[in-house]
């Protein structure tokens, strides 16, 4: 098939697209790499009378660290110049790790950090990511800009956050602590297919009794948002991540996700998947730490 007819535009400005999507005459989308958009438009899945192109705006291009260390990803950054950048893969090597899963190096020298993000497919890589190293999303609409913490801005499959007359702008990604190791693990059927289920786990230890101080466990492809799951994270503290804990935080995932049912697995399938991935990244983050 092929999209219904729609208009085009490339702002150069931030302020210029904001208008463009305000506008009431007519239905916009925001396109950047077109990775996502443009499928959904080729499939009639998505009917916009307006395309506003980001990818041209100067102010979007940024990817940068400030003075506290955090790493700024403006909407416009494209996901291989963020997983090739040398400041991402020393400081935030669990953000580059999930960039490079991304379907093929095609699809990421053309498709943006950002726009994955806002895209928001619940068995993406990046929104997993993003939750587990605690990002904030910098979202400008006609009412000024406003600053949005990851666990509030992944609402469902395919929502976020972002208004219809507001435009992702930037990700900002704290620093991790200095002794965190980190690991991210996935199953696909076919290499650059989205997973069937993954994980991200960032674990902190602490020098003086050598176990894990804090601990950051997020699931993908199990459930209609990246899944944050505490009770592993909580089975995990305190410890050396031994038989013991990981047996612990095995049982947390086992009865703490609940997964649906599709044409590409079972829930009880992915739940024991994700149990299995669970421990080879807390070992492997552990050893990293």
């Amino acid at each position: 098939m092929k999209p219904t007819p729609f208009d085009y535009t490339a702002p150069r400005t931030v302020a210029e697209a904001v208008a463009l999507l305000a506008d009431p005459a007519r239905e916009a989308k925001v396109v950047a790499g077109g990775q996502s958009l443009i499928p959904m438009l080729n499939m009639r899945l998505a009917r916009p009378e307006l395309l506003v192109d980001i990818i041209r705006i100067p102010d979007l291009a940024a990817l940068t660290v400030d003075a506290s260390g955090a790493l700024h990803i403006g909407a416009a950054v494209r996901q291989a110049r963020a997983a090739a950048d040398p400041a991402v893969r020393q400081g935030w090597p669990l953000l580059a790790a999930a960039t490079e899963r991304i379907g093929h190096p095609q699809i990421r020298s053309r498709g943006t950090v950002c726009g994955s993000l806002a895209h928001h497919d619940p068995a993406a890589e990046l929104p997993t990511a993003a939750r587990a190293l605690d990002a904030r999303f910098v979202i400008t609409g006609p009412r000024g800009s406003r600053t949005v913490a990851a666990e509030d801005f992944f609402v469902a499959t395919f929502s976020t956050a972002v208004e219809h007359d507001e435009l992702l702008t930037e990700v900002v990604v704290p620093a991790p602590p200095s002794r965190c190791g980190w690991a991210f693990e996935e199953l696909t059927r076919r290499h650059g297919d989205f997973a069937t289920v993954g994980v991200a786990v960032l674990l902190e230890r602490d020098p003086g009794t050598d176990t894990v101080r804090s601990a950051r466990v997020v699931f993908s492809g199990a459930g209609p948002a990246p899944v944050r799951l505490r009770a592993a994270e909580e089975a995990l503290l305190g410890t050396a991540v031994g038989g013991d804990a990981l047996a612990a935080a095995v049982r947390a995932a086992l009865t703490g996700l609940t997964p649906s049912d599709d044409v590409h697995a079972s829930a009880v399938h992915r739940r024991e998947t994700a149990a299995h991935l669970l421990v080879r990244a807390c070992t492997t983050a552990w050893e990293r730490s």
